[in-house]
């Protein structure tokens, strides 16, 4: 039985595309459902060209925990990819999807992570730490922002002459590669 995953989502969507087009065609899951905060992102768009059932769903949508509960029940909802979703999930949903919810973080956590570390947030404080080396932490979500237990972490090298912008590059490299492959390991599980 394939297992559909339901993205959160909050912006761009490029992660989202590039798990989506990683499952194509696999009978053990598939993205079956696009969901972002915010109705101007621009996964959304890529959800109407991959084809991918989309819905924009608020902060206030997701305090009513017996709605959002039947939506995802609605689209057989099995497990739940973070990409770029800027909301902490419930914990009514933590419950529900116990140890299938999980995050990706563009940093070697527990080093730059919590409330406020996103994006090139992260990548600047990397670059002002001084830091040889960065990643992405493939972690379970849990109440703790960027706090749950951690699946897979994988490194690249910093060089001094690295800009923010050269460090983002080479994590969203790391992220294209490792994310996909790991989700699907864990649905095979």
């Amino acid at each position: 039985m394939t297992k559909k995953i339901a993205v959160f989502v909050s912006g761009n969507g490029s992660n989202f595309e590039n798990i989506t087009r990683f499952l194509e065609g696999n009978d053990k899951a598939e993205v079956a459902l696009l969901v972002s905060n915010k109705a101007d992102a621009y996964a959304l768009k890529r959800a109407e060209r991959l084809g991918v059932e989309s819905l924009v769903w608020t902060k206030t949508d997701f305090a009513d925990e017996q709605r959002t509960v039947r939506m995802l029940r609605d689209h057989h909802v099995d497990f739940i990819v973070l990409a770029g979703f800027l909301l902490m999930i419930p914990s009514y949903l933590i419950s529900h999807f116990n140890r299938r919810i999980v995050n990706i973080h563009p940093s070697l956590l527990p080093k730059f992570g919590g409330k406020g570390m996103y994006g090139n947030h992260v990548h600047e404080a990397v670059k002002e730490a001084g830091e040889s080396e960065t990643g992405i932490t493939i972690h379970y979500v849990t109440d703790v922002c960027d706090g749950g237990d951690i699946i897979r972490q994988e490194k690249t090298a910093v060089s001094p002459d690295d800009t923010p912008d050269d460090i983002a590059t080479k994590v969203h490299a790391l992220e294209k590669e490792f994310y996909p492959q790991t989700i699907l390991e864990l649905i095979k599980q």
